[in-house]
């Protein structure tokens, strides 16, 4: 018997999840889907998607509804759900309860589970040979790629993160089969880092920044990462190897070079795992990493610009035949997954978990399927050319504030297999005052005050008044720690599919109007963070003198 949830949490809405003995559970399923749309949207997830009681927005800043006056450069940690895929989310509902008057929910949600698969397949043009794992959240999908990686390499594996440093938070958790999060997606109250029951192993977490005084990557990480990997199968462990593409800061590691050579010396071994979730990579490189045999993490809530939280695991060929020898699954792991979330041909594996619809992981899928269509509708010449303009104007206003300072990108050799994000689109950069860095505090605080209104605490001319009432979302402070030198925190601005997508029209001059109205406003921004940095400044020299000092 499976234990009952633990209700309603302090975190992220859960919905009443029943035990299907009767019609009665399907019953009650389907009033669930009669909860008000902005309920169903952060449902179904970890209490990350917490709305706060006062300000209705997440931990992120974002709200369950479309917020449009609110300028969104923030899609490498997450966005405000637009209209379109608002309403792409109230039409799915419709249409679910109109197929639920003639099919049982479940089969009815796993029906368009398994459309939204093939769906997902045509955005990417991945080969119907790629199976689709969905789930709420990346972090999530990390526990399904080592559950997966356990049936594969018939052991458990010690998971080596690469770029520990630049993903989510959790991952320290997950790669070592923890729970990261006090509440699973599915309501069920666990202890945070408290093993998963029957799928706890061990990690080995390798930073990419470089140990000096510089912000870089560090230049050995190939070699770090092959001397992780052979000491690891000397002691003749098995290895499931998280590579990066791409980080918080937009970085990717080890190199195509490096995964040659892992593959030639040590076949069947060790299992790839793509940290893809921020979505920046062309689909020809994504196929590639597929056909190579690597699972690949992704979202469709960060590049794509969907709501937090939409996860999903992309399985190369072949691993539905390790799957269909499982034996005794962890018994920890049924709090991560339903029925639903795995593909329709996995039948001896589905049939071992409850049918449990999860409606807000659903809902979240449905709109970030409207943004990935969206944006790849775009012709393809002008995603490229849109992104490196974008890019190049953010690079050179960066490079201009008095108080930023641009974190430099590692120079990576960009190919065919790159496609349009062989332009950068996560612009990070620190914050200095006086030639020197400002406090991760301080940092946070601007961070929290650009989405606010802060006109009235903000003197200065009307112009000026003006950009600070505007409110705006950038990407989350990253913690840079290194080795003897004081840790620092760089925020990010972020170039998203929803503004490619914007700013496209047929007419080749109303498009690279747009694409100036997007800098312009990327301009205030910068803008904004001078005056809120000025505006602290002028605080604490104000307590100095009032203090005497």
């Amino acid at each position: 018997m499976r234990r009952e949830p633990s209700g309603m949490s302090a975190g992220a809405s859960h919905l009443p999840i029943t035990e299907r003995a009767s019609d009665g559970g399907s019953r009650t399923r389907l009033l669930d889907l009669f909860t008000p749309l902005d309920t169903l949207l952060v449902s179904g997830g970890d209490p990350r998607l917490t709305l706060d009681p006062k300000d209705r927005v997440n931990a992120y800043g974002c709200a369950a509804s479309p917020e449009p006056e609110l300028w969104n450069f923030a899609s490498s940690t997450a966005s405000t759900i637009s209209q379109v895929a608002y309403d792409r989310a109230a039409l799915a509902r419709e249409e679910l309860m109109h197929k639920c008057l003639f099919d049982e929910v479940e089969v009815a949600f796993d029906a368009r589970c398994e459309d939204m698969r093939d769906e997902l397949r045509g955005h990417l043009q991945l080969a119907p040979r790629v199976d689709v794992v969905f789930s709420p959240s990346g972090t999530d999908s990390q526990l399904h790629a080592l559950f997966l990686a356990r049936a594969v390499l018939g052991a458990s594996p010690v998971t080596i993160v690469v770029g520990a440093d630049q993903t989510g938070s959790g991952t320290i958790h997950t790669a070592r089969g923890h729970h990261f999060s006090s509440m699973t997606a599915s309501g069920f109250a666990v202890r945070k880092d408290g093993a998963v029951a029957g799928l706890a192993g061990d990690s080995i977490a390798l930073p990419l920044l470089e140990a000096g005084a510089d912000i870089a990557m560090r230049a050995d990480a190939d070699a770090t990462v092959l001397r992780a990997v052979e000491n690891s199968l000397a002691q003749g462990r098995r290895v499931l190897l998280q590579i990066m593409d791409s980080s918080k800061l937009g970085w990717r590691a080890p190199s195509e070079a490096c995964l040659d050579e892992i593959a030639r010396r040590w076949h069947g071994q060790v299992q790839v795992m793509v940290d893809a979730c921020q979505m920046r990579l062309g689909r020809r490189r994504l196929r590639a990493y597929l056909d190579r045999g690597y699972m690949v993490l992704m979202t469709g809530s960060k590049f794509f610009g969907g709501p937090a939280f939409s996860g999903a695991l992309l399985v190369p060929k072949g691993f539905s035949r390790a799957v269909d020898r499982l034996g005794e699954i962890a018994p920890g792991f049924f709090d991560y997954a339903g029925r639903c979330d795995w593909p329709m041909a996995w039948t001896a594996l589905r049939s071992r978990f409850e049918r449990r619809p999860n409606f807000g992981q659903w809902l979240r899928w449905e709109a970030a399927l409207a943004e990935i269509g969206s944006y790849y509708a775009v012709p393809g010449a002008f995603r490229a050319k849109a992104l490196a303009e974008l890019a190049a104007g953010i690079d050179s206003m960066i490079a201009l504030s008095p108080s930023l300072r641009a974190v430099p990108s590692p120079a990576e050799s960009g190919g065919a297999d790159d496609e349009e994000f062989a332009q950068a689109t996560i612009f990070p950069f620190t914050l200095q005052r006086d030639g020197r860095p400002v406090s991760i505090a301080e940092t946070s605080a601007v961070h929290r005050a650009l989405v606010r209104d802060m006109n009235e605490e903000i003197s200065g001319s009307a112009a000026d008044r003006q950009v600070a009432e505007q409110r705006c979302l950038i990407g989350q402070p990253v913690r840079l720690e290194r080795p003897d030198v004081a840790p620092q925190a760089a925020l990010r601005l972020c170039v998203g599919a929803r503004l490619v997508t914007e700013a496209w029209s047929p007419d080749t001059a109303q498009a690279q109007r747009n694409l100036q109205h997007i800098l312009n406003r990327i301009a205030d921004v910068l803008v904004k963070i001078e005056l809120l940095l000025n505006r602290a400044d002028e605080t604490a020299q104000s307590h100095l003198s009032v203090s005497g000092v």
